[in-house]
């Protein structure tokens, strides 16, 4: 509770601070309209014809909104399922180091298995309705997830444990105050990286195993050769990756290794 107290209380700070990243994405743009004029517009659109194409989607009816919520509903359920299973599974086998190494082969296995070959298999599996996507997005997921969770029970040192037990605190305040802090360290960077495979592997299922979502419709302006509309919807995609990755995972990631380094200065 206390942490997240603490995280409410800088989240002004945090935003107010967030002119490293405009300025990031600005040099980002400015690079791609350099890109787009050497080109042209075939190739490479430029961020001005993008973002006509956006208030050209946004004119027409609810459509890309309901394809965008498609989308985001596969990518983010997916998601939560890996993300809950994973992360429960990792702590699990963590805290055995029999488990954890009985589990590594499994961790190679996921890890190295690419996504379009669980794709295929998925495909042939549930059809072309939101079991392929779901699916897809869940194995790809999972092992980042797992791998993090065993590894933020592993590295959490005993003397913690063994200072919570010396002052006598009650069992639930050495999970809440000494290693739920630790262990969320390492699941967070994880979550991140498992949103970005998220939304990336859902639009590939769609592009090739769904009539509905954003991936069906890059499909037709790819048919169309309709360049700019393909980046307005890759843009929407990465606008909802930014709000999500910086608007609730990354304040909550500083606060934990804020956490982290208190903790280092106090040993």
């Amino acid at each position: 509770m206390r942490l997240v107290f603490n995280w409410l209380g800088r989240l002004p700070s945090y935003f107010w601070g967030g002119w490293g990243a405009v300025a990031s994405l600005l040099l980002m743009v400015a690079l791609w309209d350099a890109l787009a004029q050497h080109f042209g517009q075939l190739i490479l659109p430029s961020p001005q014809e993008t973002l006509a194409a956006l208030g050209e989607l946004a004119q027409q009816d609810d459509g890309w909104l309901r394809a965008l919520g498609i989308t985001a509903r596969r990518a983010f359920l997916g998601l939560a399922l890996a993300l809950l299973l994973g992360s429960t599974a990792g702590v699990l086998l963590g805290a055995s180091m029999t488990a954890s190494m009985m589990a590594r082969p499994w961790v190679t296995v996921l890890m190295g298995t690419p996504p379009i070959a669980w794709l295929v298999m998925a495909m042939l599996w549930f059809g072309t309705g939101d079991g392929t996507p779901l699916f897809t997005v869940f194995v790809a997921c999972f092992p980042v997830a797992l791998v993090a969770g065993i590894q933020g029970v592993r590295t959490l040192e005993g003397k913690w444990r063994d200072l919570a037990r010396s002052l006598g605190l009650p069992w639930w305040m050495g999970v809440t105050d000494v290693a739920a802090p630790h262990v969320l360290s390492y699941l967070f960077p994880a979550w991140t990286v498992a949103l970005g495979s998220a939304l990336k592997v859902v639009v590939m299922a769609e592009l090739l195993a769904s009539n509905d979502g954003v991936g069906a419709q890059l499909a037709a302006s790819r048919a169309q050769l309709d360049m700019s509309t393909s980046l307005a919807w890759i843009a929407l995609l990465v606008g909802v990756l930014l709000a999500v990755e910086y608007g609730v995972l990354e304040p909550v990631k500083r606060e934990l290794e804020r956490w982290r380094a208190d903790a280092v200065q106090q040993q």
